[in-house]
């Protein structure tokens, strides 16, 4: 085992640093630093903008959303189409398909999606009020903007078939050819999601 470098105050730091999706000990060990360099610049503020997020984050009662309000942001613009819901599984692909400004319209998070592997079910997940929010009469589709992975897919099959007599249209996310993509390096089974889901020029 290494010796230590710093002090256990500095350690502690690195490793929770190290915690953080795509930071492994080494760039942990250059981000605390950065951060220490720059105390005044960044660590202060940082610390300050941590604590007043511990203290107004919390989770949209709607949506499912991350915000320093309930209901959410997105839940309280009256410029969304209310007619639409898009399920996504996490709060992470809400944020991106806010980024693209891809669809103006209300979201439902899940909150992951169906494993039995991982042991995650139904009840694990935020279907019901979904099915719930779908047989309001405003509501006209129901967008299931998962990943297509077997448990993505899995998922947007269970909640379709909750939905049949919802009177809500249910489609899902185009699969194929990303904008910008080579056919020579794509997998097979992308490929024949896009032959397959072809449309006219």
């Amino acid at each position: 085992m290494p010796a230590a470098v710093a002090g256990p105050e500095i350690e502690r730091l690195i490793q929770l640093l190290a915690r953080l999706p795509g930071l492994g000990p080494r760039s942990a060990r250059r981000a605390a630093l950065h951060l220490i360099k720059k105390r005044e610049l960044l660590m202060a503020p940082l610390a300050s903008a941590l604590q007043v997020a511990m203290d107004k984050i919390q989770v949209c009662g709607v949506c499912g959303n991350i915000d320093t309000q309930n209901p959410c942001t997105v839940c309280t613009d009256t410029r969304r189409d209310q007619s639409i819901i898009v399920a996504v599984a996490d709060v992470a692909d809400l944020w991106a398909l806010e980024r693209a400004h891809a669809v103006s319209a209300r979201y439902h998070v899940l909150g992951g999606t169906l494993s039995p592997l991982d042991g995650v079910g139904p009840q694990d997940l935020a279907i019901d009020s979904l099915v719930s929010r779908a047989h309001d009469g405003a509501v006209k589709e129901v967008i299931l903007a998962l990943n297509a992975t077997v448990d993505g897919q899995t998922t947007a099959h269970y909640i379709t078939d909750l939905l049949h007599n919802a009177n809500v249209k249910v489609t899902r996310l185009a699969h194929g050819v990303p904008v910008g993509g080579e056919l020579d390096y794509l997998d097979e089974g992308t490929l024949s999601a896009a032959m397959r889901q072809r449309t006219l020029f």
